[in-house]
């Protein structure tokens, strides 16, 4: 068979290697409320609405007079999703960025963005009981194999060259469609 002439088997195509394939590990959202209360609980009610997931709590790590805030006070939300409800929640969130990200919001394996609204998701509409929430989301991309850096028994490093560069988390992408600038 020619090279010209690649059969496609799962997506990948003959010759590629399936252990290069880069794939989402994990979405994580996050709602900081910079209080405990009546809006730390909206903002529980509305990550739950929107992710279809229990949301846990996060927690301040010391106190800051000035904000009115104490260790140990519970001050924001955060979901995390893996597999398909991840790519559904992300196609969301980079529609409401119109598929645009900076480089700098790229890093190995890894990028972030904000949404200053979470009205502007799509399927979401104004609730003036609820408020409006802003939310970082985080996206963590792995390769298949990763998992040896993080089991308890014969756990090894992963080597240079099955890691994800910045380079590689740029080409992954653009090709679900996401032009980076500058």
């Amino acid at each position: 068979m020619s090279e010209a002439i690649a059969v496609v088997k799962d997506g990948v195509k003959k010759g590629d290697n399936p252990m290069r394939e880069i794939l989402i590990d994990k979405v994580v959202i996050n709602i900081g409320v910079g209080e405990s209360g009546e809006r730390h609980k909206k903002a529980m009610k509305l990550l739950e609405q929107l992710t279809g997931q229990k949301p846990t709590p996060t927690y301040a790590e010391k106190t800051i007079k000035n904000f009115d805030i104490r260790k140990g006070e519970a001050i924001g939300v955060k979901v995390t999703l893996r597999g398909e409800n991840a790519m559904r929640f992300l196609k969301d969130a980079l529609s409401v960025k119109e598929y645009k990200l900076k480089k700098r919001q790229i890093g190995p394996g890894e990028f972030s963005f904000g949404i200053a609204e979470h009205i502007d998701l799509p399927g979401v509409s104004y609730d003036p009981d609820m408020g409006i929430f802003g939310m970082d989301v985080c996206v963590s991309l792995r390769r298949r194999g990763y998992r040896v850096a993080r089991r308890k028994i014969a756990r090894a490093k992963i080597g240079k060259r099955h890691r994800i560069t910045k380079e590689d988390t740029i080409e992954w992408l653009r090709s679900i469609g996401v032009e980076i600038e500058g």
